[in-house]
């Protein structure tokens, strides 16, 4: 089993496949990190050398933010757009959708589960 930046890759994975288990690191950019490294996207990371593993931990290293420090910004922007009380952060902080989108009948995974309103009855329309 690869270790790579502090996350156990499974080894029955392809290496294109399993790069995207780390935090910040996608398929395109796992592609990317193949092409550079000449590590072919084909194979098993349990078929990888430990001089290849070795390559692939330094470059994450030193080309991407992954992982804590990846989580670690992306709260602090957002503490910060609370902290500055614009419209997404009272979004942010309201668990409300912050993109645009609408919440009269969707964002239910968002807003989490449907509250019952207590005494409220539906009028038939004429």
């Amino acid at each position: 089993m690869a270790r790579i930046a502090g996350i156990n890759i499974p080894p029955n994975k392809i290496v294109s496949i399993g790069l995207t288990y780390i935090h910040g690191i996608g398929l395109h950019s796992s592609k990317n990190i193949c092409d550079k490294l000449s590590i072919p996207q084909d194979i098993r990371i349990n078929n990888l050398t430990e001089d290849q593993v070795l390559k692939i931990t330094e470059y994450i290293n030193t080309n991407h933010k992954v992982e804590g420090d990846l989580r670690r910004d992306v709260s602090l922007n957002i503490k910060r757009l609370i902290d500055l009380v614009t419209y997404r952060g009272t979004r942010h902080k309201k668990k409300l959708p912050v993109r645009g989108q609408r919440t009269h009948s969707n964002a239910r995974t968002r807003k989490g589960k449907a509250i019952a309103i207590a005494g409220k009855k539906l009028t038939p329309q004429k």
